[in-house]
């Protein structure tokens, strides 16, 4: 082994990575709580204080600030930023209790373990090794705690917005022991259909709304579905869709005179959200020259995406030496070559990637299985493993002196 690597490791131990975690854990941050992610922001810099390294704030709205520390380089080599999320979403209905960080055996359980604090602590962990070690790095080494991924990443537009800019950026979304260099866009659609109400004893006599939907439903399975299976990206999967909610109607016995259908739609670099959302108002359009009582409404279901940016499609070239860092550093640590992950879900990399023009990947320890599920948990050895990856990348990517 490296000595320095040695050394660094030396400084700190599991049992801080599980502590750190849990403290975090303790936190509640997600977005029905009063002040969000303040009180987070207000542990991430009150851990950076007690190690003396230097942060600054970035304002995002109100009282809320991304939070961002840096370890200055010697100079001469590549900056990377560790950026992980602070948010997480509702505790939901846990079978553990989601904010008792309990620290048992060899795990950290609660809401958030493993999306993200988890690799927020290791992250940050990671920069105190460097600075308690006295181990000095070319380029400069940052950790960017940021706001609001699990709602309408404001954080990450906000801190991009600010002119933040480094050669690459990891980001800890859990990957268990694989990466992603790629992830598909994300939209959600409504579509609103309007009927006619009426006795249900005279059916005839109504629209049924219901019956409308039912029929675009059909449709898109027939011309669209097939058609998204042929577009493929390898470093993304394919394009798909999901139908994920439906409304519509007052009670059994009333003509249903409104429905609405909500659907998910992941896809790829070259498609846009005007070409997706042309291809929906095709259907609508055939289905109401077919049948003058067709009427639809197709629109960008308003979860408050961004101010300003898409939910683009995250898109990173295999040959980016922050690809070739994260990869060794994988590899070093699991003695096997390291995966490649195309069914990540959508993350702050795109935002790094697309608008800020940083070479991005996506690693962080855990399982995605676990997040935002019942039984929420990180293992030590998943926080050792990630601790580990994340030196061995800075040390690649930024170069040690």
């Amino acid at each position: 082994m490296d000595t320095r690597l040695q050394k660094l490791l030396s400084h700190v131990s599991t049992e801080e990575l599980a502590e750190l975690t849990s403290r975090f854990i303790k936190i509640p941050s997600h977005w029905d709580v009063p002040d969000k992610e303040v009180e987070m922001v207000k542990a991430v810099a009150a851990f950076l204080d007690s190690e003396n390294i230097p942060y600054e704030l970035n304002h995002v709205e109100g009282e809320r600030y991304n939070i961002i520390a840096c370890l200055k380089g010697t100079g001469g080599g590549s900056s990377l930023s560790l950026a992980g999320h602070l948010d997480t979403v509702p505790p939901y209905n846990m079978n553990v209790d989601p904010f008792g960080g309990k620290i048992e055996t060899d795990r950290v359980w609660g809401r958030g373990t493993v999306d993200m604090k988890g690799a927020d602590a290791c992250m940050l962990l990671t920069l105190a090794a460097f600075k308690r070690a006295g181990v000095e790095l070319a380029g400069d080494l940052y950790f960017a705690g940021v706001l609001a991924e699990e709602t309408n990443s404001d954080g990450a537009e906000s801190l991009i917005e600010s002119g933040y800019r480094t050669d690459g950026v990891i980001i800890g979304e859990p990957s268990g022991i694989q990466y992603s260099i790629g992830h598909r866009g994300l939209e959600w659609i409504e579509v609103e259909f309007f009927g006619k109400t009426a006795h249900g004893g005279v059916p005839e006599e109504g629209i049924n709304a219901i019956l409308q939907a039912t029929r675009f439903i059909t449709r898109v399975q027939e011309k669209i579905v097939p058609m998204l299976k042929e577009r493929y990206h390898p470093h993304m999967g394919p394009s798909v869709m999901n139908f994920g909610k439906i409304e519509g109607g007052l009670q059994p016995s009333t003509v249903a005179g409104s429905c609405t259908l909500q659907l998910d739609r992941r896809y790829l670099p070259w498609e846009s959200v005007a070409s997706l959302m042309k291809e929906y108002q095709d259907v609508i359009d055939d289905l109401s020259a077919e049948d003058p009582t067709f009427k639809a409404e197709l629109r960008l279901l308003d979860i408050g995406i961004m101010n300003k940016y898409e939910h683009v499609a995250l898109e990173t070239a295999p040959d980016e030496p922050i690809v070739d860092a994260i990869k060794y550093a994988l590899e070093e640590v699991h003695k096997k070559p390291a995966g490649l992950s195309t069914k990540h879900g959508w993350t702050d990399a795109a935002l790094f990637r697309h608008y800020g023009n940083m070479p991005t990947v996506v690693y962080g320890p855990g399982d995605l299985v676990r997040a935002h599920g019942p039984e929420e948990y990180i293992t030590f050895k998943e926080l050792e493993d990630g601790f580990r990856t994340y030196l061995l990348a800075a040390m690649k990517f930024c170069g040690v002196c």
